[in-house]
């Protein structure tokens, strides 16, 4: 699939199927999160697969929003490992665990895998129901299978705000 219309077609899933994820394709999305760039090369981010029931039902305890799908990606970073920019306000963590993220998520729209960024729950409320090192902070969960019949983007998915509304030229 060409880029432009990977990132056209993709839309967050509300409904999947039980269809499992092959293995190879899985492989595939999780190495384009590992290919991803973060701050100084520090590769802070900690992914999480998530398949077996018992897991599943312990992210459905946590967050509404799995939408039934087989698999869940939980994206974290590790506070020990992160680049703390100048000035000290900021760190690289959530930011270099996102861009991981969003490799992978379009990694998943090229397998035609589908997709949902999850950021609805408490991070540190998942972190425990899922036995998470302490050091380690929850960004988002990435819902990942097969859409289920019937389903498809939002109403709103195509509804994007003009270029001069949220681009300036300095």
């Amino acid at each position: 699939m060409e880029f432009r219309e990977t990132v056209q077609s993709r839309y967050s899933c509300k409904k999947f199927s039980d269809r499992p994820l092959e293995p190879d394709r899985l492989t595939a999305i999780l190495e384009a999160g590992r290919l991803a760039p973060t701050a100084k090369n520090q590769q802070e981010q900690r992914v999480y697969v998530v398949q077996s029931p018992d897991l599943l039902a312990k992210i459905d305890a946590v967050t509404p929003c799995r939408y039934g799908a087989p698999a869940v990606l939980v994206v974290a970073y590790d506070t020990r490992y992160v680049f703390t920019y100048p000035g000290g306000k900021r760190d690289s963590g959530a930011e270099d665990a996102a861009i991981v993220a969003t490799h992978m998520m379009l990694a998943a729209a090229d397998q035609g895998v589908d997709s949902c960024w999850v950021n609805f729950f408490d991070p540190d409320r998942m972190a425990a129901a899922l036995g998470l090192p302490e050091q380690e902070q929850v960004l988002m969960l990435m819902d990942l299978g097969y859409a289920a019949e019937g389903s498809g983007p939002l109403p709103n998915h195509g509804s994007r705000k003009p270029l001069d509304e949220t681009v300036t030229f300095l």
